[in-house]
């Protein structure tokens, strides 16, 4: 199947090549003989009732001195694409709200968008969690400081974190003997005016705060195991987490098969979850990463897919277009 893809991402002359999903995406659809273009969020305008976006047709290379060509620029209706990728990285600000709107106006215009957008506005990646209380460790969310003080001599060791963070930004681990803990709170609720999210600390962050990454509802074989610094409480990659691809446990499958049906409810169909022990901490649902780490494991195994004619190897993403080519035959 020929088709025309659409990304709506970061400018793609600032990824990090190497670690790029998105580019890993932009790859398996050219390796399809799609023509792929991509665009950022502020390049969507309306115009006569529709929504029109300036797109750049792309050549992608996995080279991580030169991993794109532009061949052509030019202004159309958002709908003229088959497809539509939403992979704009937070923050999850008001402008990426506006992008949501727009997207789902061209989903009623005709084309697909990936993931929903209505579904990119709802499904909060921390507030979601609380729908599975037996899947995640004691939580608390609250503006109030007298009750995150109270939480945090319950529980004796706790991580607050913003509830539009992303890579690490603005967590912080609390015990009760912390001298900062006014200043923190303080800080991180803007003077009890924004609600924060507090959980219990759990230790096997040390193991690796492990991100599982869901396609069309079905977990891939392999997770990323993000291991903190030294010293460190934080796992993300852009804290100095180190990854390690790790198999999936029982209870990662338990988790990922628990939240599964929600997912397709909502039509979202590439999601990493965040896991923690035996705890899911996250559901990451923006513009989710870790698939080329996960890809470069996979293809170092015996029984690892062998190379295209163009040398191009089955990855992640392949799964992914494979579930959207289903829903547009």
């Amino acid at each position: 199947m020929s088709l025309s893809l659409a990304v709506v991402m970061d400018p793609i002359e600032s990824i990090a090549p190497y670690k790029d999903t998105t580019l890993a995406m932009l790859l398996a659809a050219q390796a399809r003989g799609w023509r792929c273009y991509v665009m950022h969020p502020n390049d969507l305008f309306v115009a006569n009732e529709a929504v029109h976006t300036y797109r750049r047709e792309v050549r992608v290379f996995d080279d991580n001195d030169h991993w794109f060509d532009v061949l052509s620029e030019d202004t159309v209706p958002l709908a003229s694409h088959d497809l539509v990728l939403m992979r704009k990285d937070p923050p999850f600000d008001m402008n990426f709200i506006f992008s949501t709107y727009l997207l789902e106006r061209a989903a009623q215009e005709g084309t697909f968008v990936s993931n929903r957008p209505a579904s990119l506005r709802d499904v909060n990646e921390k507030l979601s969690t609380l729908a599975y209380p037996e899947l995640t460790p004691p939580t608390l969310v609250t503006s109030k400081i007298a009750k995150h003080r109270a939480f945090i001599e319950e529980h004796k060791d706790v991580i607050v974190k913003p509830l539009d963070g992303m890579g690490g930004m603005g967590i912080f681990r609390l015990t009760p003997e912390d001298p900062n803990i006014s200043m923190v709170l303080g800080t991180a609720t803007l003077a009890e005016t924004v609600p924060i999210m507090a959980q219990r600390y759990v230790p096997e962050i040390v193991d690796g705060d492990k991100r599982i990454l869901v396609i069309a509802g079905k977990p891939a074989p392999f997770a990323l195991a993000r291991i903190p610094l030294a010293g460190e409480t934080r796992g993300n990659l852009a804290a100095g987490g180190r990854g390690v691809p790790v198999p999936l446990t029982d209870r990662d499958r338990e988790i990922a098969e628990t939240i599964a049906p929600m997912l397709l409810e909502k039509g979202l169909d590439f999601v990493g979850l965040d896991v923690i022990g035996r705890y899911l901490t996250e559901i990451n649902v923006t513009s989710p990463t870790c698939a080329r780490e996960i890809d470069a494991h996979m293809h170092s195994l015996p029984d690892a897919p062998a190379p295209d004619e163009n040398g191009y190897r089955r990855g992640i993403a392949d799964d992914y277009f494979d579930a959207l080519e289903a829903h547009l035959a």
